[in-house]
């Protein structure tokens, strides 16, 4: 067998774009052929993934699973760079596959996602058929980010809005397990794509963030004359009469339900109607939302100087 140099993998990765490892793990499959290794690094989708690492991909679909039992559900992000892939049904097609790899994994993070078997093709990893969807679609992509949901005592329901752009899953814990009930978590899930609600429940609010929040408020109105002059009791209720209407927007089932009638019914009210109507005991047990792209970095893209870069072979 012959002995791989540093320099046969610096050739190789320079022929190719692939990484160092992938490189000296062609060269050694294929007995320091460097033809074989080029075909090898090609079959597998690695050669030119690595060229296009560095490229922000901030773009692309977040897609839900859910299990036919409807006992077990993952919410998933796969990142492009541009919008145009991510309307791509080939595209699309891989990251429902992801998704329902996701689905059944043991890993708990990302990381160990990757480093998996790719369940379609054993050969691969999960990272490797990345690297092979890059090659293929010509854009970098990563998996950003999953989260799975399982729920024994009642059922996770899902909802996906604006083709991906938005995934929700919902949490419920439910004695009666039928249509009006997967629709009322459907109708939820709706809601916390819409409103983005940051807490199930005022329970969850952090005691800190409450502390903050108050301070703030005393702050705000020491700084208005008007207010600053009330007696102390009637400025603590203001205080509290604010931190309650900011309660009723940044949590779920205190929210005014998107579809009610009177425009008044929180949804909380919506859920406990739903229940009575079915002779049920529900609860929302927590939710999961995922909005592509939040948090990174966007490209910002000058068509003009695109096309004149390409014209001048830059």
């Amino acid at each position: 067998m012959a002995a791989v140099t540093a320099a046969m993998v610096k050739e190789l990765r320079e022929m190719t774009g692939a990484g160092m490892m992938d490189c000296k793990k062609a060269l050694a499959a294929t007995d320091g052929d460097m033809d074989a290794a080029v075909d090898f690094l090609r079959e597998k989708g690695l050669a030119g993934a690595q060229k296009k690492a560095g490229r922000i991909a901030a773009e692309g679909i977040v897609d839900v699973c859910v299990s036919d039992d409807a006992k077990k559900a993952v919410v998933l992000e796969v990142n492009a760079e541009t919008d145009f892939v991510a309307k791509n049904e080939k595209f699309r097609t891989y990251v429902a596959e992801v998704a329902a790899q996701a689905l059944k994994t043991s890993a708990n993070d990302v990381e160990a996602f990757l480093n998996e078997k790719w369940e379609l093709d054993p050969s691969l990893t999960v990272a490797e058929k990345l690297s092979s969807m890059i090659s293929i679609i010509g854009e970098n992509m990563s998996i950003r980010r999953f989260e799975k949901v399982e729920e024994n005592d009642g059922c996770v329901v899902s909802y996906i809005h604006g083709g991906g752009k938005i995934g929700v899953l919902v949490d419920v814990i439910t004695d009666v397990v039928n249509d009006d009930i997967k629709e009322m978590a459907k109708n939820v899930a709706m809601q916390v794509a819409a409103l983005h609600p940051k807490y199930t429940s005022d329970k969850e609010v952090d005691a800190e963030y409450l502390a903050k929040e108050r301070e703030i408020l005393l702050a705000q109105i020491q700084n208005d004359p008007k207010e600053a002059s009330k007696p102390e009791k009637v400025i603590m209720g203001m205080i509290e009469g604010r931190i309650k209407k900011e309660l009723k927007e940044i949590c779920l089932l205190d929210q005014a339900y998107v579809k009610a009638a009177d425009g008044k019914q929180s949804v909380a009210a919506y859920i406990d109607e739903v229940a009575k109507a079915n002779n049920a005991k529900i609860s929302i047990k927590r939710f999961v939302r995922f909005e592509t792209g939040e948090g990174l970095e966007k490209k910002s893209e000058n068509f003009a100087e695109e096309v004149a870069k390409q014209m001048s072979g830059n």
